[in-house]
């Protein structure tokens, strides 16, 4: 009975769409990293702009900007976490509105719900994408509290190879941390792709691939990824050798 349900309710566009969206989903990131090795995308280049600063911060004299850039990006994914909510609330709301939501949804022309068992699962495709974004943006938050506190406890300068050590482990902890900021922005983009969903299996399809397609123009192709690989090609381009100062106390003759 249970199966007749499902085959009654799901089109194999349906099944092929959803199909698609848990592989963009889930192997996003890892395919992302594989196809380019893990240069010329901004995910990848940032680590090494973040290590720089990490190593930087560990030889300040004052880590106060430091502390106030990184808590810049804390109040960010404060903010997106708690927008999150929000939405969860409402989705929520609709899921579990019983037959009421469904008939309201079902009335209008553009929404594409063949049976209330489609459209639950419709809006569960959504609640799980943003519950998945919450739980990123809320393991951000408390990576992003440890950084600060490792922020506080750079040792003074003066030991250069200490400071250099910190500041490498500094970076274990920064970039896991932003990475999961990431994450949890792109929950969105996949959210808004299952929301499509509602207007049938067609246009989820397209949200699915037109999310993905734009994900990675930006990644890739946009002025701010190229910037940002020219900063990583900086940074990791040793300095040229300074030239010798002339001595000032030789005479000339």
């Amino acid at each position: 009975m249970t199966l007749t349900r499902l085959a009654a309710a799901f089109s194999p566009l349906d099944i092929a769409a959803l199909c698609v969206f848990a592989v963009a989903w889930f192997g996003y990131e890892p395919l992302l990293k594989a196809a380019w090795r893990g240069r010329g995308v901004i995910n990848s280049d940032m680590t090494v702009v973040r290590a720089a600063w990490m190593r930087n911060m560990a030889g300040h004299d004052s880590r106060f900007m430091d502390g106030q850039l990184l808590g810049h990006a804390l109040n960010s994914a404060s903010f997106f976490a708690s927008s999150n909510l929000i939405l969860i609330a409402a989705t929520a709301g609709a899921l579990f509105g019983g037959e009421n939501t469904f008939r309201s949804a079902s009335s209008l022309l553009v929404l594409k719900t063949t049976s209330r068992l489609l459209f639950e699962a419709q809006l569960a495709l959504v609640l799980i994408a943003l519950a998945r974004g919450l739980l990123d943006f809320i393991w951000a938050i408390r990576q992003m509290n440890y950084c600060l506190a490792a922020i506080g406890a750079a040792p003074e300068p003066g030991d250069e190879a200490r400071a250099k050590a910190y500041g490498v482990v500094a970076e274990r902890l920064l970039n896991p941390a932003l990475s999961s900021f990431n994450a949890g922005v792109r929950g969105y983009y996949f959210a808004l792709a299952a929301a499509a969903w509602t207007f049938g299996a067609g246009a989820f399809l397209a949200a699915t691939l037109g999310a993905v397609g734009l994900l990675v123009w930006r990644q890739r192709g946009s002025k701010a990824a190229q910037a940002i690989g020219d900063l990583r090609k900086i940074l990791e381009t040793p300095p040229a050798p300074t030239a010798p100062k002339p001595d000032e106390d030789k005479p000339a003759f």
